[in-house]
């Protein structure tokens, strides 16, 4: 009995080490204290972060998952760097799936409670859409994701929940990447009165059992993130403070653009 609970009480730190070292490590990660490119050494890591070397190697390895690490042919991890392509990409394949679970809620059918929830998360964001003011983006951040979690939940697909999870685990294939950033740029604000628009016409489908419809409302929906990529690239300075940021390398053309510019590659 003494042995089993010490075999659960070892699990359990170890557990406890390799989230604290895999949310750290994200953490720095996302702040830019590395720069895309740098190794992962092991023995800095583990001082630094004060876990023993399994949950760093854990930690690591769940790092690569998420796309945030890279590993090497002969061993070791170095800090992944991310083209605009890539995001492009990203967005892309988040749309893809988006789209394909909304298609799924539509086609298989959703309770009245849920589409009730539905409706009410989007009569919520109606009050705050149109305001500038940092506290509503805030709360406009808490409502997208409700009605996207939401919107996976109805599809009725554990596998297709798990592959949204992964796309959207870059900092910004999200949701709601870059909608902080968006309280400081009128432009921005814009598109998010177009994204709420796509809400109301996502629950419509559902309501009707469109499901090509729902389909092609969701990758419509997931695209307003390049958009409003296009207007942060404008704003270096409001690009620079989205978790992230300094992992993005872009063509010298769009690296030092000015304000109010426009960007050399125009492509939720």
């Amino acid at each position: 009995m003494v042995a089993a609970q010490e075999r659960m009480s070892t699990h359990a730190n170890g557990t406890s080490q390799t989230t604290r070292a895999l949310l750290r490590l994200r953490e720095l990660l996302l702040s830019g204290e590395f720069e895309p490119g740098a190794r992962m050494s092991e023995l800095p890591l583990v001082e630094r972060l004060g876990v023993s070397r399994t949950p760093l190697r854990l930690a690591l390895n769940a790092l690569e998952h998420e796309g945030l690490l890279r590993l090497l042919p002969g061993g070791g991890y170095v800090v992944r760097e991310f083209t605009r392509a890539d995001i492009d990409d990203s967005i892309e394949l988040r749309g893809v799936l988006e789209g394909t679970a909304a298609r799924f809620a539509a086609e298989r059918g959703v309770s009245r409670r849920e589409l009730k929830a539905m409706v009410d998360i989007a009569d919520q964001t109606d009050e705050v859409v149109h305001k500038a003011d940092y506290e509503s983006f805030e709360r406009y951040v808490d409502l997208n994701e409700r009605f996207h979690s939401l919107l996976y939940d109805m599809a009725r697909s554990p596998l297709l929940v798990r592959a949204i999870e992964h796309a959207i685990s870059l900092p910004f294939a999200g949701p709601s990447a870059f909608v902080l950033t968006e309280a400081e740029l009128p432009e921005s604000r814009e598109v998010l009165v177009v994204a709420q628009s796509h809400h109301r016409g996502l629950i419509d489908a559902i309501d009707r059992r469109e499901g090509a419809r729902a389909e092609s409302i969701g990758r419509e929906h997931a695209r307003l993130a390049r958009l409003n990529l296009d207007i942060v690239l404008r704003h270096r300075d409001v690009l620079d403070r989205m978790p992230g940021a300094s992992l993005i390398t872009l063509p010298k053309g769009e690296e030092g653009e000015a304000e109010g510019s426009v960007p050399s590659e125009a492509s939720t």
